[in-house]
């Protein structure tokens, strides 16, 4: 009767750690908070390969057709896109000073030599404010929506990644929406966190609350897509992957290949979205800047246009530059969070191991 107590002790022992394991196991072996720091340390890290790429692209564009006062062009950061507006022909953060380039080497060589290193991140830092919070958003949200679908209500199949890829954007969209307006309102200057209150305050106070989330609906119909149809394809890559070369966890290069191409194909079948929302990210800017009341055109009727001016083949207009700025993207952004999540899941195995050997010693 004495050694009953101690075999339901062990025995309840056993079965925490099977619930611990279980726990771990539900959410990918990492916490919410590793999975954020994983996503933030991608964000980064794509921010810092891809601008200079889009920056010296800018500056080739500019010498071939200079932009004139009030002009928006568009940059990214390998994240989000950026609306900028030129002041006076030109942007003091984009053109520090005047250059003729023979082509992409030679104007890597000629910014880095004349302006600097710092050049070639030119415009960096206003977007990082909100592209790295909606990155940790939409990263985090995908794998708890995925581990909840999967684990907790026991639903198994392909279409999960897609669910969950759709749901996650959706939400980081919602967030971040508001500052995506105020952003774009605010583009003549500097925005700063002490800007950012009474941008907010005039912005409610002249048009109402649901005027934060005017961009809300292109913005959706071009980044849901994109999500549900590149987690979808980058999911089945990466286990057709790790299947066949046997291994349970993907190696940076099928992270790498699998990002690529899934970011590849639904750069393709969503780049009629993508057109219609530059299109209109491009007006608002120009009107804000120009102090316009003319009403902003809907995105359906800035589609007719394009239909009507350039038939169906304007909608899928430059296909191959939005392949050579999202493919890179996202292999590098996937890769780098996947090397995140496998180096937490690494320390967290070391800390559960620790952990049973002192209970077994005790």
């Amino acid at each position: 009767m004495a050694n009953v107590p101690a075999v339901d002790r062990r025995s309840t022992v056993d079965r925490s750690k099977m619930a611990v394991r279980q726990s771990d196991l539900n959410t990918n072996g990492i916490t919410p908070i590793q999975q954020m720091i994983a996503s933030c340390s991608g964000a980064l890290m794509t921010s810092l390969i891809v601008t200079p790429f889009d920056v010296i692209k800018i500056r080739l564009q500019a010498q071939r057709t200079p932009f004139y006062k009030g002009k928006c062009f568009l940059y990214c950061n390998g994240l989000m896109d950026h609306l900028c507006v030129c002041e006076n022909g030109s942007n003091a953060a984009w053109y520090k000073a005047p250059g003729q380039f023979k082509g992409t080497l030679d104007a890597f060589v000629q910014i880095v030599r004349n302006e600097g290193l710092k050049s070639l991140w030119s415009g960096l830092p206003p977007t990082l404010i909100m592209a790295v919070p909606a990155t940790v958003i939409y990263f985090t949200c995908y794998d708890q929506l995925r581990a909840f679908l999967k684990y907790k209500l026991g639903y198994d199949g392909a279409y999960i990644p897609l669910l969950a890829g759709a749901s996650a954007r959706v939400g980081a969209v919602t967030v971040i929406s508001p500052l995506e307006l105020i952003r774009t309102k605010s583009q003549s200057r500097k925005l700063t966190y002490r800007e950012l209150g009474s941008v907010v305050r005039i912005a409610i106070a002249q048009d109402g609350w649901l005027s934060l989330w005017r961009g809300w609906g292109p913005t959706v119909l071009r980044d849901v897509p994109f999500s549900a149809i590149y987690w979808f394809n980058y999911e089945l890559l990466k286990s057709q992957l790790c299947k066949k070369y046997n291994i349970s966890e993907p190696t940076l290069t099928i992270s790498f290949s699998s990002g690529a191409s899934s970011g590849a194909i639904a750069a393709v079948l969503t780049l009629p979205f993508d057109v219609v929302k530059t299109r209109r990210q491009i007006e608002l800017g120009e009107l804000n800047a120009m102090q316009s009341r003319k009403t902003l055109t809907s995105t359906w009727r800035i589609m007719k246009r394009i239909v009507m001016e350039s038939g169906f083949r304007g909608l899928f207009v430059g296909l191959l530059p939005r392949l050579m700025k999202v493919a890179p993207a996202c292999a590098i952004m996937i890769s780098s969070y996947e090397y995140g999540k496998s180096f937490f899941r690494k320390i967290n195995r070391e800390r559960e191991l620790k952990r049973d050997l002192q209970s077994d010693i005790s």
